[in-house]
């Protein structure tokens, strides 16, 4: 066999210069940087024997799914991430279009749609656990405003992924709606979320917060379709930073074990690490772990020992660094009388207390944080410290309402994330 010449070494270097210079890689897009400014975190949709319903149908056909959903940070670029996480078959998208409302009382009614690509046809498929991410799409959305995403789904798709609670009302109809300016008025209402799971907006310099919790983070009482959980307040205290704050939290979560969404540990990378532009986790778990067991969620699990919370906190804490992300961990409220006259009456007593409390004292006072949030101190009533203060309490002794949740907020300094010294925060400020 002829060995090539060095002339013929040059040709053919050449020839595939000029192939790539005439299919040229779209440099600009991977040049950007994005930040995450929103999220929903999945959940596997739950069978007819749970306590809670799902508030999905079970399946959808020739239906479109119409949600709106609050961005933290804003920009004049954004993708979006469709999910499949626990689906065991391909979800197809028919169509996917992202909307402006004309205001934001009638989020639902708008002034324009802009068709969603990916990998530049309209249609695509979501394959089974997997996550589906967007073209680029060009369109200014302001910071701490309401955009609308519609997927019409043409085919029978049976629901496996979903995020259960999203506090937002949002409206599944019939046909290809996708494209209309106002929906038709036979729907079905939901306040679950399906296939969106993130979206994330071209944003130099911008960093961002991630918050994973339970239903105290995920807003299981705060007012409907008001953003009024205690990551929206925080995203408002930072914005003008150029920092997002987006929601991590899913209702029934637990740090060790799974409830009504993964542990803690098992959805990090997914939830967190792997989100863009992520500098800080914060966490305000645990209060599952220690309440559910003897209860009808868990009526045969034991309650866990303090060693083995630590365990897992120290294990968030070591992931996290792993990373060069910084962790703020919250302390646990105080939830005694919790869900009087409900079936879960027996959520807490005095021997689940006595665990929170060393749990709370733990976290104080640990050395693997990057800062520490009392949320304890910030929500409890003065003169009664294992209760809720009236005023922040949204009645069942154990979610903070709408001013509960902007004075956890707003009740601490910011300075854990922007300052590089490790500090723990109070009520009442900053102390080393």
């Amino acid at each position: 066999m002829k060995k090539p010449t060095g002339l013929s070494v040059f040709r053919l270097t050449a020839s595939l210069l000029l192939l790539f210079a005439g299919e040229p890689v779209v440099a600009s897009d991977l040049s950007q940087h994005y930040v995450t400014s929103w999220t929903s975190s999945p959940q596997a949709v739950w069978g007819d024997d749970f306590i809670f319903p799902t508030n999905i149908p079970r399946t959808l056909q020739n239906q479109t799914v119409r949600q709106a959903i609050r961005v933290s940070l804003g920009g004049d670029n954004f993708k979006i991430e469709m999910s499949n996480a626990y689906g065991s078959t391909p979800i197809k998208l028919g169509k996917v279009t992202v909307g402006i409302p004309e205001n934001e009382k009638n989020r639902y009614a708008l002034k324009n749609t802009v068709t969603v690509t990916f990998g530049g046809a309209e249609e695509a498929i979501i394959l089974p656990g997997a996550r589906l991410l967007s073209d680029n799409i060009a369109l200014k959305v302001s910071p701490l405003t309401n955009i609308v995403i519609s997927a019409f789904i043409p085919e029978k798709t049976v629901l496996q992924t979903f995020h259960w609670d999203g506090r937002q009302t949002n409206f599944i109809v019939p046909g290809d709606q996708s494209q209309a300016l106002a929906l038709s008025s036979d729907r079905f209402e939901t306040t679950a979320r399906l296939f969106i799971s993130g979206l994330y907006v071209r944003s130099e310099g911008a960093s961002a917060i991630a918050v994973v919790g339970d239903s105290i983070t995920d807003g299981a009482t705060a007012s409907l379709n008001k953003n009024a959980r205690w990551t929206d307040f925080l995203a408002a205290r930072l914005r003008d930073q150029n920092i997002a704050v987006f929601n991590a939290g899913i209702s029934g979560a637990r740090l060790l074990s799974d409830g009504m969404g993964s542990n803690a540990l098992s959805r990090l990378h997914r939830d967190v690490i792997s989100k863009p532009g992520v500098s800080h986790l914060v966490v305000l778990l645990g209060i599952n772990d220690i309440a559910w067991p003897g209860t009808l969620f868990a009526p045969t699990s034991e309650m866990p020992c303090l060693n083995k919370l630590i365990a897992g906190f120290t294990q968030l804490a070591a992931q996290a660094h792993l990373y060069d992300v910084k962790i703020v961990v919250a302390t646990l409220p105080p939830f005694e009388g919790a869900l009087p006259g409900t079936p879960l009456k027996d959520y807490y007593n005095e021997k689940k207390n006595i665990l929170r409390l060393a749990l709370n004292n733990w976290i104080r006072n640990a050395d693997v944080f990057d800062g520490v949030i009392d949320a304890d101190k910030i929500l409890r009533a003065p003169d009664s410290p294992n209760r809720m203060k009236k005023a922040f309490d949204s009645g069942d002794h154990l979610h903070p309402g709408d001013k509960g949740n902007k004075a956890l907020a707003y009740g601490f300094n910011t300075n854990v994330f922007t300052n590089q010294t490790k500090i723990k925060i109070t009520e009442t400020g900053v102390r080393d």
